[in-house]
């Protein structure tokens, strides 16, 4: 399969190289990821998710299902759209709009879970730190993605992750998710020289 995706750079040719997991094996991942926040947060008592916008939300609500049939109590879930704290503002010619929003609950001196769908350079986790610490003063914050990819350009490293998986400059991670997606895989795509 062929398409083409915008960046920074320009736009640019992208191919199928290979499906990396299908819907069943998302799902056991987030189960396995659900017992492994229990685990090392010794419950729920404190726990918060936080998705970061858009793929991370779903992922959120979704661990946070599991969790509560595990530990038979709800958990709170928040979103953070991330767009104005990134540091790389000044490259485009349009300010994005910014979406403060409230997370519907207090941070400070929860266990917050950041989650995301692809950890890469590290730059996105550093922006949303920023904007989680604008909402208050958590206890332990804690990250979780679905695919750790390596490439960092900062030093963050995932509390909790689904699956690392080498990847090289020219290839890219597509998570396709129910909810936004109405697709549900992930797949690694290659850039077309």
């Amino acid at each position: 399969m062929k398409k083409t995706q915008e960046s920074s750079q320009g736009t640019f040719a992208l191919r199928e190289k290979s499906r990396l997991m299908s819907s069943s094996e998302i799902e056991r991942t987030l189960v396995r990821l659900a017992h492994e926040i229990v685990e090392k947060n010794n419950g729920s008592e404190h726990l918060a998710l936080v998705g970061i916008q858009r793929r991370g939300l779903p992922l959120a609500q979704r661990l946070a299902k599991l969790i509560a049939v595990i530990e038979k109590r709800p958990i709170d879930v928040g979103t953070l759209d991330i767009n104005f704290y990134r540091d790389d503002l000044s490259t485009r010619d349009l300010r994005p709009v910014v979406n403060p929003g409230a997370l519907g609950f207090d941070v400070t001196g929860r266990d917050v879970v950041l989650v995301d769908d692809v950890l890469y350079t590290g730059r996105t986790v550093r922006s949303a730190l920023d904007a989680l610490m604008d909402h208050g003063r958590p206890k332990r914050v804690q990250l979780l993605t679905l695919i750790d990819r390596g490439h960092r350009e900062l030093p963050i490293e995932a509390t909790f992750v689904g699956r690392t998986i080498q990847t090289t400059d020219l290839e890219i991670i597509e998570v396709k998710l129910e909810e936004v997606d109405h697709d549900e895989q992930v797949l690694l795509m290659e850039r077309i020289v």
